[in-house]
């Protein structure tokens, strides 16, 4: 698998449905700079895992955004599918009420260009990405199909990347928002497992 950390997250240009039921031809992801993204893949719609993971991020949705934090999924289904999954009810393990855009990957070359491609399932894995303000990859991580997601850990790794960010100061194991941090220096790391 590639290693995209620390490189500008590969562009792209493709159909989607934002808001739950309009079509768009182009959802670009550098419209988005300036703004944090996650963009997540998921393997197909109307499937078993996805709807879950996919109600996770609309169900948090408001945290990210008051983070500036923009959700995108991202599938090899077409936005027709898409669509239709959205219009079918939770309950019946649909994804209506979704509202962040689901992108189309239709020809694979997304996936592809993140290296989630399974190409001879021709399905993608579920692969996360945090981007930063100025289009470059600062997490990443893959999931097998059957290993959901834990939407509050992409939270938290949010709260790090901007804490860092602002104060300069690196996150130590399981840090969560208000604990210590530690400068990147051999005195800061010897203060922190001082106290």
């Amino acid at each position: 698998m590639g290693v995209l950390v620390g490189r500008k997250a590969p562009d792209f240009n493709a159909p989607a449905v934002v808001n739950g039921n309009s079509f768009v031809d182009s959802c670009q992801l550098s419209a988005f700079r300036g703004k944090y993204v996650v963009l997540f893949f998921y393997p197909l719609d109307f499937t078993f895992v996805c709807p879950t993971e996919l109600h996770a991020f609309q169900e948090k949705l408001d945290e990210f955004r008051r983070k500036n934090v923009e959700v995108i999924g991202c599938s090899v289904d077409s936005k027709f599918s898409h669509l239709a999954w959205l219009n079918t009810p939770r309950n019946r393990g649909g994804i209506q009420g979704i509202t962040y855009p689901l992108v189309s990957d239709i020809n694979k070359t997304i996936s592809k260009d993140y290296d989630v491609l399974i190409e001879d399932a021709g399905i993608a894995l579920r692969g996360l990405f945090l981007i930063d303000r100025e289009g470059v990859v600062k997490h990443q991580v893959i999931n097998d199909l059957g290993l959901g997601r834990n939407v509050d850990e992409v939270l938290r790794l949010v709260d790090a990347l901007q804490f860092t960010e602002e104060f300069g100061e690196v996150c130590p194991a399981n840090w969560n928002k208000g604990d210590k941090s530690m400068k990147p220096t051999e005195e800061g790391l010897k203060e922190y497992f001082g106290e």
